[in-house]
């Protein structure tokens, strides 16, 4: 039995890092002009002697591929997080209204800065953004602690984030024409204009973060089991908390700061991944959400980009799509469960 359940691991794991290849090549070679698999590797290795195909791959397509693969799996590890936080399968960035308040904050700080005509780095709109996330997750655990049940914190959760889209919507009125495009684009979820630069960063923050969320695999996988118990194995219930609400939210921090607020990656993912795995166990899950994620972005914004070229669809309404019925599968397996 114990030599089936490594087999299935392994045969996972090959299929998440070989999609996550195989949709980084087409997210490269695919688009309003095609390109094929050989001049995409002449752009790698710079050998290609047509500018425009090197400035098109490696200038525009390769940091946005890059960018939807790590944060993708930033989106994946930081819903697996709110999960195991919470005990409840629905949680998320985005439905917690945690993403929300971190686009309020970036938004009020890019208009504050715009309109004295300075710009935001993106380490400022990263820190800017983690304030965001952590006011709106002490709104979330406090009223975690008020209401019981899965579905009136989800409702909490929505009520957030609809407080913080109202304030951000406030705010973009005082803001020029220019900065609101720019603001509601952005707003909308989209890994448009990425640049090598906002790579490198997300990059660091992210696979740093990854690599801590990891040491914490064993404490979290006494506390999936329950508090009393993992106090009885000897893990200090309180920091364990801390640390995965800042985790938690410097992941989501980044996600917003770089791409907007992106819908139900973070919710589906780590149920995708158990149901492949067949198992709970953090240090599995932990890595497979990460790779899962990418997939799953880099699925949904190859057909934002090329299913009504040449418009650009926002990426949450395609990660809607898909998302939305997994949480659907969810609630609706978790109701029949409680019937029994």
């Amino acid at each position: 039995m114990a030599e089936k359940r490594r087999y299935r691991y392994t045969v996972v794991f090959i299929i998440l890092t070989i999609s996550v290849g195989i949709f980084l090549a087409l997210n490269v070679c695919i688009g309003s002009v095609s390109f094929a698999f050989t001049d995409m590797m002449k752009a790698l290795t710079g050998e290609n002697s047509k500018e425009n195909v090197y400035e098109i791959l490696w200038g525009i397509r390769f940091p946005r591929a890059m960018a939807v693969l790590i944060l993708g799996g930033a989106l994946g590890l930081s819903g697996y997080l709110l999960q195991t936080f919470f005990h409840n399968p629905i949680a998320g960035p985005f439905v917690l209204g945690i993403s929300s308040g971190a686009k309020m904050v970036v938004a009020i700080v890019m208009i504050c800065l715009m309109g004295n005509g300075m710009m935001i780095s993106s380490s400022g709109m990263i820190f800017a953004a983690f304030i965001g996330s952590i006011l709106s997750m002490g709104f979330v655990l406090l009223m975690s602690r008020k209401v019981k049940g899965m579905s009136m914190l989800v409702v909490s959760g929505v009520m957030i984030g609809y407080i913080c889209s109202a304030v951000t919507e406030l705010v973009v009125t005082f803001a020029d024409d220019a900065e609101i495009v720019n603001l509601h684009n952005w707003s909308r979820g989209s890994f448009s204009g990425m640049t090598w630069e906002n790579v490198k960063v997300m990059a660091v923050v992210c696979l740093v973060t990854f690599f801590f969320v990891f040491l914490l695999s064993k404490p979290m996988d006494a506390y999936q089991l329950g508090d009393a118990y993992a106090q009885n194995m000897g893990v200090n219930i309180r920091a364990l908390r801390v640390w995965i609400v800042l985790w938690s939210s410097l992941l989501s921090a980044c996600i917003v700061a770089f791409a907007g607020p992106i819908s139900f990656v973070g919710i589906a993912t780590p149920h995708i991944v158990k149901k492949m795995l067949g198992t709970a166990k953090p240090v599995l899950l932990i890595p497979a959400c990460v790779l899962g994620g990418s997939v799953f972005c880099l699925f949904c914004d190859l057909l934002a980009r090329t299913m009504l070229a040449p418009t650009e669809l926002s990426i949450s309404t395609v990660t809607a799509i898909f998302g939305a019925p997994v949480v659907l599968w969810v609630m609706i397996k978790r109701k029949k469960g409680e019937a029994v």
